[in-house]
């Protein structure tokens, strides 16, 4: 899978050479350019993000402050002309902290470390199964020191508990670490939709829908306004 990218800057040019050293490598995929930190958040929101480059002065919301207000922040690599703010950096685990301008090397030398932890992130959670990958039922997931093997059929909802999610299964609970977003990407999404920031569902065991309520299993969860026009589009075209 493509390493899937956020650039934030204010500056048209900045992001402008950040996308030009990202256009020839094939294993990065710019998802969304944002000029502040108040549209990156909305990008967030909806979107999964592997790689965020972030620069520092902006208007609104520096980047150092936006980055304090994230959870379960991805990768993060700052891409400033500032020096004086590295050490604040690092102390908020950014991956690398790239002084404007910065060459191609610098650049791919930051990249390099990004990868390997976005690698160490991911391997660790799911050892089988992504949305490319059709050709199973199932994925394996690790949580309370053992190796689960999860059925899609099993499913019932998944639900956003901080940096983890629960996975309510016909069979009980699973808690391991992992954001909303990436479980999102891993599930197949025609069978799997989000609905909420906090909520994905599975379309087999939805029992009915009622207004912005869906009742699944024994809960009844609230459809969020910004999921509501795609959730109802596929009801929609699997209606009768």
């Amino acid at each position: 899978m493509k390493i899937r990218c956020l650039i934030v800057d204010d500056e048209a040019l900045a992001r402008q050479v950040v996308c030009k050293y990202l256009e020839d490598l094939n294993e990065y995929e710019i998802i969304r350019e944002c000029k502040n930190a108040i549209e990156a958040i909305d990008c967030l929101n909806n979107e999964t993000i592997d790689l965020i480059f972030l620069d520092i002065n902006m208007p609104k919301l520096s980047g150092l402050s936006f980055l304090k207000t994230l959870n379960n922040p991805p990768a993060v690599i700052i891409t400033t002309a500032y020096r004086e703010y590295a050490l604040e950096g690092y102390e908020l685990d950014v991956v690398d902290y790239l002084n404007k301008p910065f060459p191609f090397e610098r650049f791919l030398k930051a990249l390099n470390k990004a990868k390997d932890r976005i690698n160490r992130k991911t391997k660790p959670e799911i050892i089988s199964k992504t949305k490319e990958s059709t050709s199973t039922d199932f994925i394996f997931i690790k949580a309370d020191k053992k190796t689960h093997k999860l059925s899609f059929k099993d499913i019932i909802y998944v639900e956003a508990l901080g940096d983890y999610i629960k996975i309510h299964t016909t069979n009980g609970t699973i808690i391991t670490y992992m954001s909303l977003k990436k479980m999102e990407h891993i599930l197949p999404e025609n069978l799997f939709p989000r609905i909420h920031k906090s909520y994905i569902i599975s379309l087999e065991k939805i029992i009915s829908i009622e207004g912005n309520m869906v009742t699944i299993g024994n809960e009844k969860i609230t459809i969020g306004s910004s999921y509501r026009k795609d959730f109802f589009n596929i009801i929609k075209s699997l209606s009768i």
